[in-house]
């Protein structure tokens, strides 16, 4: 299998640990970690998969790395490269836009060509809207440390047994 990039934004630490539990889980494979703060627009050619952790914040915001990321990363051709998402959001105090920044971030990296892999199931979640589900499904692995952190480490393995075979 190729190396895998993991590129987060943290700004609490929750998707920095997640990230790292990630990388720490995939042990047997080569995943490189990276704070998206640290991505210029090359870095994108040296991998061809990547693993992108975003959080949702306020009304539906990326988080304040990603944001200030947004205008280098939705210029990024993605062509042929194969993309895993998940998402962390607070379910309860903001369901009205429950992980709308995996949502964002995945229309940028379909818009520019990527393959997305690794789609959730809907199941287990109590929020009224998310523009991260598409066909009733998240577009990633859907995370809430606020409200369902003990849930974390097993969807984190069923999602990566899930997703790993789709990495070449």
């Amino acid at each position: 299998m190729s190396k895998i990039a993991l590129v987060y934004g943290s700004s609490t630490g929750n998707t920095e640990k997640v990230a790292v539990s990630i990388q720490n889980t995939l042990s047997d494979h080569q995943v490189d970690l990276y704070n998206v703060q640290e991505c210029g627009v090359d870095f994108y050619g040296e991998y061809n998969n990547f693993i992108f952790g975003v959080s949702t914040w306020g009304e539906g915001d990326l988080q304040d790395d990603w944001d200030s990321y947004e205008n280098k990363f939705s210029k990024l051709d993605l062509t042929g490269k194969r993309v895993a998402l998940f998402g962390l959001g607070d379910q309860e105090e903001y369901s009205d836009n429950y992980l709308d920044a995996m949502g964002t971030v995945y229309d940028i990296v379909t818009k520019n060509g990527a393959t997305v892999i690794g789609v959730w199931e809907n199941i287990g979640y109590e929020f009224d809207e998310s523009t991260a589900l598409r066909d009733g499904k998240f577009v990633g692995l859907a995370l809430d440390e606020d409200n369902q952190s003990k849930l974390t480490d097993g969807r984190i393995t069923m999602w990566l047994e899930q997703i790993i075979p789709s990495f070449q």
